[in-house]
């Protein structure tokens, strides 16, 4: 049997577009993705506003493009693809990560899948397979819909290496939980482990080909995907196994992959393996036996991550996680963008952002629109901000915009205003 592999480098601005062609080629994408099919490049953004460590970085983006480019794969069959949250505005996000200057550079589709798209019944995709979930038949007891277009579609998923107060890490399996699942994910939550093996299973049958390249350029620490600590740690990752990439990445941060429930029961499914012994390395080898010993995201929880673990699995769960399946879930939506977006980041993350914009990697995003790369990477970053690139006012006024857009895009806000249907986005 061919053992899962996992390829990982070390890289820098000077050799990262360089370093992300060999890095797809050593964990062998050519033969996963399939150049005659659309791909789908699933682009992570846990933050609309950028969060060193939290969505996805343009050199990531822009380096899986060319590599595919230079391989011959047809740009028009090549597109940007993106989720809504009711909490993340993912068109703000892409602007503020600065993903979409590099679609548009490249002169890709950008493929919003709420937007138009149509969304079918997951039974009518998968048939039987659906008897196999582990909690989603559960958790949807009338069933839940998946975007259509998914359907023969490859698909490459594009996260970071970080922690998660729901799943101690997120990566590549995490990555799908908003583009298959349309609305009332939350509903999954006090089940999210078993979820995300569910997903895995439906994308296994109804993608083309599967593939994950992971950046830890910047990697998250702490209470995450949002409010971390970010560290520079130079390594990106690939692999055509979300279970052997992810429990390679959980190691990398100083876990025991089949400890995190998530890798360990897709391990145990056969859908993938999360057992780093039995994983194959190429590339930087030596880079794959660090171990950065990160705190992990519970030992200095936010006050929101707190309530949100005492809703769904502690004192509140009871008195409280009713609320979030019906019309009054909405103030869930609201406290989440109050706290994160009007306190914690105008407070707190915009002064780690500014730290981190001293860095190489954060020289390079900072000035990202105004530099050229040649064939292997950045030769100049250009200098780094001397004051706040946003300050506290503005962003306050773009929380407060979030916050509308939260309320109005709630789905039991708009269920309110319209017949909910299924075959749309």
């Amino acid at each position: 049997m061919t053992r899962s592999k996992v390829a990982i480098l070390r890289t820098s601005p000077r050799t990262v577009l360089k370093n992300y062609h060999e890095l797809m080629n050593l964990a062998g994408y050519q033969d996963v993705v399939a150049k005659d099919a659309d791909t789908a490049l699933k682009i992570n953004i846990s933050w609309h506003f950028f969060y060193p460590g939290s969505s996805t970085v343009p050199w990531q983006l822009d380096g899986v493009i060319r590599a595919m480019k230079k391989d011959g794969y047809d740009p028009a069959l090549i597109h940007g693809c993106h989720n809504r949250t009711v909490v993340i505005d993912a068109h703000l996000g892409e602007r503020e990560n600065k993903q979409l200057p590099v679609i548009e550079a490249h002169s890709l589709r950008n493929v919003h899948l709420y937007e138009g798209e149509e969304w079918i019944p997951v039974r009518d995709a998968v048939g039987d397979l659906a008897q196999k979930f582990l909690c989603l038949n559960e958790v949807y007891p009338k069933g839940f819909c998946i975007p259509k277009r998914f359907i023969g579609e490859n698909i490459i998923h594009l996260p970071t290496v970080k922690t998660h107060v729901f799943t101690t890490t997120t990566g590549a399996m995490k990555n799908a939980f908003g583009g298959l699942l349309n609305e009332h994910r939350h509903w999954t939550h006090p089940v999210i482990h078993e979820t995300l093996v569910d997903l895995l299973m439906i994308q296994k049958k109804i993608h083309r080909g599967v593939f994950a390249v992971m950046d830890g350029t910047f990697a998250g620490d702490g209470p995450g995907p949002r409010c971390m600590v970010p560290h520079v740690k130079n390594v990106i990752l690939a692999s055509s196994d979300l279970v052997a990439i992810d429990a390679v990445a959980a190691k990398l941060m100083g876990f025991d992959p089949m400890d995190i429930k998530f890798i360990r029961l897709a391990h145990e499914q056969g859908l993938g393996c999360g057992d780093p012994r039995e994983i194959e390395i190429v590339g930087d080898k030596q880079a794959a036996e660090e171990s950065w010993h990160f705190d992990g995201p519970y030992k200095r929880m936010t006050f929101a991550s707190r309530m949100q673990h005492k809703i769904y699995w502690g004192s509140l769960k009871k008195p409280v996680e009713w609320s979030l399946k019906t019309w009054l879930a909405p103030w869930a939506y609201l406290a989440s963008v109050l706290y994160h977006d009007l306190y914690w980041y105008p407070m707190n993350g915009n002064r780690r952002v500014h730290e981190a914009l001293k860095s190489e990697w954060g020289r390079l995003f900072h000035n990202w629109e105004r530099l050229t790369p040649d064939a292997d990477g950045f030769a100049e970053l250009g200098e780094a901000p001397e004051e706040f690139v946003r300050g506290t006012a503005e962003l306050m006024g773009m929380g407060a915009r979030v916050l509308g857009t939260a309320f109005k895009e709630a789905p039991e806000v708009a269920a309110r205003f319209r017949r909910h249907d299924c075959r749309r986005g």
